[in-house]
């Protein structure tokens, strides 16, 4: 279960990697923007003012973010990626930060080409750190003895699902698109006590607490933030530093 308030914790260095891939979007007057995966709506409020002119499509698998979406304002709706087809009007696609939860996704982005407009923008980011310590302790404490048998199934599925912008690129090539495709890593100061732990379950770690019970997952908890305070010392000053890598995509439908 997502929850848009813990989700929202760094909301302004988790909403970069947004601001950067629309500002690369080159559609000047589209008629309709569709944000699949739109979560709480905090960004997609931003849409309107970048194209006052569209129709702003909202959508997110997770009932919790569209009530937290509505509640800004958003006309969101409940709707999983994989059922997403565009409108006749669709001129820009954006996707924020879900397609590491589809490891289908590749099929998604040649079917959405077959079914845009000529001259539509397809833009997404997905995190590419997932051999970054903050990833890598995660699955390894998962495969041990005591967390295995519960947890084989659940994690960081994702992993396996994200590309290289090379990779990106020359997918939606061959489909005949114009591709912009590049990586970005935001080293990111993070404050409080636990500052990557508390980061990461607000995102990756949300299948792993979904699928323990309350004190097994505090004390997976623990131990977690054992390891991950070793790699990620903070500074004298209490903060943390992170590096968070992004890969980026925004392709021109032919």
């Amino acid at each position: 279960m997502w929850d848009p308030v813990k989700y929202l914790d760094y909301a302004d260095l988790r909403a970069r990697p947004f601001h950067d891939l629309v500002a690369r979007i080159p559609a000047a007057k589209p008629r309709r923007v569709a944000d699949l995966g739109c979560g709480p709506g905090n960004l997609t409020a931003g849409l309107a003012e970048r194209w006052p002119g569209a129709i702003i499509e909202a959508s997110d698998s997770s009932p919790e973010m569209v009530e937290a979406a509505r509640s800004r304002g958003v006309d969101a709706r409940v709707l999983d990626v994989n059922d997403w087809a565009p409108e006749p009007d669709t001129d820009v696609v954006i996707s924020n930060a879900v397609l590491q939860w589809v490891p289908e996704h590749r099929d998604l982005l040649r079917r959405w080409v077959g079914l845009l407009p000529s001259g539509a923008t397809l833009a997404f980011q997905v995190p590419g750190n997932f051999d970054a310590p903050s990833h890598a302790l995660v699955r390894a404490l998962a495969r041990a003895e005591e967390w295995a048998p519960r947890l084989a199934d659940v994690v960081l599925r994702e992993n396996e699902a994200v590309d290289s912008p090379l990779g990106y690129g020359n997918l939606l090539a061959d489909e005949g698109c114009a591709v912009d495709a590049w990586e970005t890593t935001y080293l990111q100061r993070l404050t409080g006590e636990d500052a990557v732990l508390e980061w990461i379950t607000g995102t990756s770690l949300r299948p792993v607490k979904d699928a323990l019970p309350g004190e097994a997952w505090d004390h997976f908890r623990a131990q977690i933030a054992r390891k991950l305070d070793a790699a990620y010392p903070p500074r004298p000053d209490g903060t943390t530093w992170f590096e968070f890598r992004r890969v980026f995509v925004v392709a021109v439908v032919p």
